[in-house]
């Protein structure tokens, strides 16, 4: 196992509450186990933290709301995986006869990059990279014309005509990604992957969502709920609109 190398004040917390939690499994008897969780992500997930912030982004630039999102350092790799399928690994934990202490992960690394150009293609635009450090941005090569992706996140009942899809920005060369060196860390962790061989072993557990598939779900929440916002708000303009046009 690697050795724990804190590099924040939150892992050097996670680091004491880990040792707490043997000591007081060794010296009093408790049922208390560890589970060493690597990033979890799913459409819950906060919106300052990159993954989120990055889906976020893409489902308003896709609909005219937003035209570029600042990012700090694309190469940072992480091992992602569904939260969903995390929780089960934790409820297996806690259904051991014995406690014990586990990593949760999938051993797989991919970049913020990445995770940005997977979560520009689920939303049909293509990025592609241009510049270098702190002047490199992401521009959009390509983009699926027309409402049809966007219909197909809507519930049924709203119709397609209503489908918000403000395209004039986008077009081949619009600059979608900037870096800001105000999101770059002072001790960055470059690499972090985990190794759930011990919970594969002794809990039968795999992570179920890969990759592709978690980018795929945030970003398609994240366009559906923004479309229905959107398609509300419509409504009630709509509904206003009627209801003085009756007096």
């Amino acid at each position: 196992a690697t050795p724990f190398q804190p590099r924040s004040p939150y892992a050097a917390a996670k680091v004491y509450a880990y040792h707490m939690v043997r000591n007081y499994r060794e010296a009093y008897g408790l049922f208390a186990s560890n589970g060493i969780l690597f990033n979890h992500e799913s459409p819950r997930r906060g919106e300052t933290f990159v993954t989120r912030k990055i889906t976020r982004a893409v489902a308003r630039i896709r609909l005219g709301l937003e035209r570029c999102v600042y990012l700090g350092n694309l190469e940072a790799r992480r091992d992602w995986g569904y939260a969903p399928d995390y929780v089960e690994a934790m409820w297996s934990i806690l259904q051991l006869d014995d406690p014990d202490d586990f990593v949760v992960a999938t051993g797989e690394c991919h970049s913020v990059r990445e995770f940005c150009e997977r979560a520009f293609l689920e939303a049909g635009m293509e990025l592609q990279w241009r510049g270098s450090g702190t002047e490199e941005v992401g521009v959009l090569a390509s983009v699926e014309q027309g409402p049809g992706l966007l219909a197909s996140l809507l519930p049924q009942a709203v119709a397609p005509a209503h489908v918000p899809c403000k395209e004039e920005f986008l077009r081949p060369g619009a600059v979608l990604v900037r870096i800001d060196p105000r999101y770059f860390r002072p001790t960055e962790v470059e690499l972090l992957r985990g190794d759930a061989s011990k919970a594969r072993a002794i809990l039968g557990w795999e992570p179920r969502v890969g990759f592709e598939e978690l980018v795929r779900i945030m970003v398609r929440a994240d366009m559906e709920e923004l479309l229905q916002l959107r398609h509300c708000q419509d409504l009630i303009r709509r509904l206003a609109t009627q209801a003085n046009n009756a007096r």
